[in-house]
């Protein structure tokens, strides 16, 4: 073959596209970094060096008395109560906003080939309020919920219930339209209910992508539940919060160390059971 010909084989026509491309992302890194300050260099000053190893020196060795184990247990049960009880308060808001919501089920849009006024009229708002559900984040909601029930996981439990449902409502009417939309309108064609529609035609392909999106969303609303702690939601943050403002490193890492173990877990929960559904 001529030195010519491999070297045109070899050229990637979509080279020159990815790096302007990327060339357009550095430039608008740049001010970015620049706009918020950003200097990892002043990490490895000498003085600052000094200072985070006195630090981090307080934190060795874990506190593994029998009483600060026994409130540790108690934190983490708290958490994962929090966590689950939230998602599950979630759902049963999540799923009837997803099915209206998504355009699946319409049968306005299966004969005329459009959804009805009426469908878009409720589809919208659905969706609007979808919006406004996710898009305050689940700490500000425990700051309000925790002035208007007091300290404790309930405000955490209704702070995850109210970010979370936007999110799952959103993502399970987008996996619904993703689906294969031949079984739904066989049905619906047939003149079966809506329900039975999304029952026998839509849920058996979606499962597994929407019980895959919902042990992820668990394992975030873990994580969300120790953040929610600090501004007094209960379970492992409030107690890293009370350890750090008492200067306890050793209760620090043991809190730590066991909120790692518990994201380990919550993963290999997850991917047990995305196995068994796969």
């Amino acid at each position: 073959m001529p030195v010519t010909a491999t070297r045109a084989h070899w050229h990637d026509p979509a080279a020159t596209p990815r790096a302007l491309l990327t060339l357009a992302l550095l430039l608008v890194l740049w001010p970015g970094l620049q706009l918020t300050e950003f200097r990892p260099q002043i990490l490895f000053n000498a003085q600052n060096r000094e200072v985070m190893g006195r630090f981090l020196a307080g934190f060795w060795p874990p506190d593994t008395s029998a009483e600060f184990l026994l409130m540790l247990g108690r934190a983490t049960l708290e958490t994962l109560a929090m966590a689950t009880a939230g998602l599950a308060l979630a759902l049963i808001l999540a799923i009837p906003l997803s099915l209206i919501a998504t355009r699946t089920l319409s049968i306005s849009a299966l004969f005329s080939g459009r959804p009805s006024r009426t469908g878009r009229l409720l589809r919208y708002p659905v969706r609007f309020v979808l919006i406004v559900l996710r898009s305050i984040p689940e700490i500000v909601w425990a700051l309000l919920f925790v002035r208007a029930v007091g300290l404790g996981p309930t405000a955490g439990v209704l702070a995850i219930a109210i970010t979370y449902s936007g999110m799952l409502g959103k993502v399970y009417a987008e996996i619904y339209e993703s689906v294969d939309p031949q079984p739904a309108r066989a049905l619906l064609q047939s003149g079966s209910s809506r329900l039975a529609a999304f029952l026998y035609g839509v849920l058996p392909n979606a499962a597994q992508e929407l019980t895959s999106y919902t042990l992820y969303r668990w394992e975030c609303a873990v994580r969300a539940s120790v953040i929610m702690g600090f501004v007094g939601a209960g379970g492992l943050g409030q107690m890293i919060d009370l350890s750090m403002r008492m200067f306890a490193g050793g209760e620090v890492v043991s809190i730590l160390l066991t909120f790692l173990l518990l994201v380990l877990l919550a993963d290999q929960i997850s991917q047990q059971l995305r196995k068994r559904l796969a």
